[in-house]
């Protein structure tokens, strides 16, 4: 990234504090534009393993901050690419065309979920399994539409 350049609008994890409001090692989504200028907002809460993030934000107190941004991989669906286990413990296994489902704690670990049809209703449990940020690139993102009923929220 050059100097002043900043990264793409999404997921990341802060990696110094930005302030007292942002400790280091937490998530945020970055949102590179905007008035009064780019900042980073902290989850408030989830919804179906998916981080929502505070109204009001934190701006950058300069640009470069931004380079201490790290990127993460969006929470959405997955396939799974290529067998692994979730850890070196090797806790549990993903299998290769396994649907899942990537979110995050607030301290931006990887989780993953694993849907499971019940009665011809694809269910999606709301406890996911701790993986290694290495596997996700196992991880192959799947297309899928993300609408809500809720004004502003994708």
């Amino acid at each position: 990234m050059s100097e002043g350049a900043l990264p793409p609008c999404g997921l990341y994890r802060s990696t110094v504090a930005i302030g007292t409001e942002v400790p280091a090692g937490r998530l945020v989504y970055f949102h590179n534009h905007g008035d009064p200028g780019p900042g980073v907002y902290l989850p408030t809460s989830w919804l179906q393993n998916r981080a929502r993030f505070a109204e009001s934000g934190v701006l950058l107190p300069g640009r470069w901050w931004a380079a201490t941004l790290d990127a993460l991989a969006p929470e959405g669906f997955y396939r799974v690419r290529e067998t692994f286990h979730c850890c070196e413990k090797r806790c549990q296994t993903f299998e290769v065309d396994q649907l899942v489902q990537l979110g995050y704690t607030a301290e931006a670990e990887p989780l993953l979920f694993v849907p499971e049809v019940i009665d011809s209703v694809l269910i999606i449990p709301d406890r996911g399994a701790r993986i290694d940020r290495a596997r996700i690139s196992k991880l192959h993102p799947l297309k899928t539409p993300v609408s809500s009923s809720e004004p502003g929220l994708q």
